[in-house]
């Protein structure tokens, strides 16, 4: 079958929309760090909207691990092209080529290529989806204490950079040598405050690599905190196989998305960017309020609802939000997390969680507990903790509690198999505390410092976790769940 490339967009099927700009126009605005499924239904869609318009903001997609290959090995054939299928709740699909990302470079190949790309002045924003523990910073403490041999290895001093903050340190260092202004840096990671993480993330880099930089990077680079939604489920082969039937083409690396969409941003942008909000985009003041809407609602619901689904023997996302008893116990997690929530200015929260269980129940788009349980460590501190940290003058959260509490058994089934299912940078650590506990030493995950921090040295959080956890082992995740609902 003819792959998708420039030359064949003539090819792709009627009902397929392709870009309505000359592609050999658009000039290289933007560089991304993290070119995943994610950021090609989210920002790379938002600018492929507004190109035909302004041209001045294509994207450069950048890979700095040696696992973005394929990403590489699937987009430069195609010239950055790819097709982005949205599902609405019904059912509907809709189909378009897109073309925003004219550069693709992977660092390990070539990190040259990666600093004069960001080195050069067109250049005015670099944007990032580097997931919630590429950020290096402690959840416990807010410090950052990176735990990846890239970003150690620039802080001490390597001679290339290889880490996503040891790369834009340096092309920020080769901008003011050059007299030339910064670039903004854009976190698209749910992350709270992720504008404000990354700058302490990038200032700890560059205070290791030369401390004027770094108060140069303080004194004038931007940092805007953004808020992104969309379920964007990973693309496998019955994707693919689905995409060449349904366009006609080859798409190497198709994304299938939601039809929903939505972005905030801080209106923060001092070297120019994109009329995102022509697209639809939000800008705003302030994204706290819509942050902690998402981070608190919809990512911790994903977590709240895997660990005791994936115990129950369930797959996917959709069946989960089908079962009465897991609808029951994320609607309890949502009523309490909105006690922690302020008003969100334009969103009716009631609406919002209603439509979230209908999202998350969409069968049209299929996604997968496990993919939701991907770095868990880096996930739970960040999405359930706060909210539980945050009512800790009231009785505790036990829906929050019963799901740490099928976390740990879920880490604890691992140990059959030591951890073959779990993926998670911490794994050592989390099976060794799955084992203290299974032995009988009661709430030892939460002893976990870096995930808990104070949470975990409260009595009553630790007794009722340990009464769930104790609940789960002994009769089931069903009867156990059965028991919280019968007094919720």
């Amino acid at each position: 079958m003819t792959m998708l490339s420039e030359s064949t967009l003539s090819r792709l099927a009627p009902h397929v929309k392709v870009p309505d700009y000359n592609r050999a126009d658009v000039r290289v605005g933007i560089v991304h760090i993290g070119v995943g499924a994610f950021h090609r239904s989210h920002e790379a869609l938002y600018v492929d909207m507004l190109l035909a318009d302004d041209p001045q903001w294509g994207i450069c997609g950048v890979g700095v691990r040696g696992a973005d290959a394929p990403t590489r090995d699937a987009l430069v054939p195609q010239g950055g092209l790819y097709t982005l299928t949205t599902v609405d709740p019904q059912g509907g699909e809709e189909v378009r080529a897109v073309g925003s990302i004219v550069r693709y470079l992977h660092a390990p190949d070539d990190t040259e290529a990666v600093l004069k790309q960001m080195s050069d002045p067109a250049v005015r924003i670099v944007s990032l989806t580097i997931t919630e523990g590429g950020y290096g910073i402690d959840d416990a403490t807010g410090e950052f204490t990176p735990v990846d041999d890239a970003t150690r290895a620039d802080m001490a001093g390597a001679e290339v950079p290889t880490s996503a903050f040891g790369l834009i340190a340096e092309a920020l260092r080769r901008r003011r040598r050059s007299g030339h202004a910064p670039f903004t840096v854009l976190s698209c990671d749910n992350v709270q405050h992720n504008g404000r993480v990354a700058r302490t993330a990038l200032l700890a880099v560059a205070e290791a690599m030369d401390p004027e930089l770094a108060m140069w990077i303080a004194e004038n680079v931007a940092f805007p905190s953004s808020m992104v939604d969309r379920i964007t489920p990973g693309t496998t082969d019955d994707v693919r196989r689905a995409v060449a039937l349904d366009t006609g083409v080859e798409d190497r690396w198709p994304v299938r998305a939601e039809s929903f969409l939505q972005w905030v941003l801080e209106d923060d942008f001092p070297a120019g960017r994109p009329e995102w909000e022509s697209a639809g985009a939000q800008l705003v003041k302030d994204v706290q309020p819509y942050e902690l809407m998402k981070l608190r609602l919809l990512n911790a619901s994903h977590q709240v609802m895997s660990y005791p689904a994936l115990l129950a023997g369930l797959t996917w996302v959709d069946d989960a939000c089908h079962d009465e008893q897991i609808v029951a116990l994320v609607e309890g997690w949502m009523r309490e997390a909105r006690n922690t929530l302020e008003p969100v200015p334009g969103v009716d929260l009631d609406e919002y969680c209603t439509d979230l269980i209908a999202r998350f129940g969409s069968a049209a788009v299929r996604d997968t507990l496990a993919r939701q349980v991907v770095s868990s460590s880096d996930r739970i501190p960040k999405f359930i903790v706060p909210v539980l940290i945050d009512g800790i003058d009231r009785p505790p959260n036990r829906y929050g509690l019963f799901a740490l509490a099928s976390w740990g058994v879920w880490i604890a089934d691992a140990l059959v198999t030591e951890g073959a299912y779990v993926t998670d940078a911490r794994l050592p650590e989390l099976l060794a505390a799955a084992r203290r506990e299974e032995a009988g030493a009661e709430s030892a995950m939460l002893d976990i410092e870096a995930i808990f921090g104070q949470l975990g040295r409260v009595p009553e959080v630790r007794e009722e976790y340990w009464q769930y956890r104790t609940a789960i082992r002994e009769q089931g995740v069903r009867p156990a769940l059965a028991a919280l609902l019968a007094v919720s």
